[in-house]
């Protein structure tokens, strides 16, 4: 397992690649990522470090997350991520991640993100299933089928897709790859689509997807 880094999706653009080829990108802000906390095998049971993502106000924060910050003479930073390694002997509080170490060009990254809440929703936008006719006469345009036979088995199995809220859940995709990273600016280019909206935070881990 290895560290990560948050970040905040600003939009999309994109850039030249060395043969003159367009490639869609998306732009995002690095946080200040700083050491907040570490979780032992001997102490929580497992070995975690966790990261500060953003500067913030005090009042932002409850009386806990501002207390810890306050004990390690840390600036405020929201949100608090958790990352599983193998080992915190080598993280102390208060140390930043090396992102240019960690995220190099070329690298494969997973991203992970709140996507965009579409509200609630039919089975037809969400799970693209079929509609009725739309002609005059017809009284099955948009609605659900059938949910389950009647005396067998009498019920509707678990799982069963319905008309439900979409969006607003946890999305990773896996795989993305390291366009261009400005390390002074905190600025890294990633290509392809991330989740979630303009503005909301991202987690960025170097990928363990391994083919086949």
């Amino acid at each position: 397992m290895a560290i990560g880094v948050m970040g905040k999706k600003i939009g999309m653009t994109q850039v030249f690649d060395d043969k003159g080829l367009s490639v869609p990108v998306t732009v995002v802000q690095l946080g200040a990522n700083v050491v907040t906390q570490k979780r032992t095998k001997e102490k929580n049971g497992y070995e975690a470090v966790q990261l500060g993502g953003f500067e913030t106000y005090e009042n932002r924060l409850n009386k806990p997350q501002a207390g810890l910050f306050k004990k390690n003479s840390l600036p405020w930073l929201k949100p608090l991520r958790e990352f599983r390694v193998d080992d915190t002997s080598s993280y102390n509080v208060g140390d930043k991640i090396d992102v240019v170490e960690l995220l190099k060009v070329g690298t494969k990254i997973d991203v992970s993100g709140t996507s965009i809440g579409k509200g609630f929703q039919g089975t037809i936008k969400k799970y693209n299933h079929g509609r009725g006719p739309m002609s005059h006469g017809s009284k099955f345009h948009r609605s659900m089928g059938s949910i389950g036979a009647g005396t067998t088995p009498g019920r509707v199995f678990r799982g069963q897709k319905m008309p439900s809220q979409m969006g607003n859940v946890t999305v990773t995709t896996r795989k993305l790859t390291v366009v261009r990273l400005d390390a002074e600016k905190n600025i890294l280019l990633v290509k392809g689509a991330v989740p979630g909206c303009e503005g909301g935070f991202l987690e960025i881990t170097p990928s363990i997807t391994k083919w086949n």
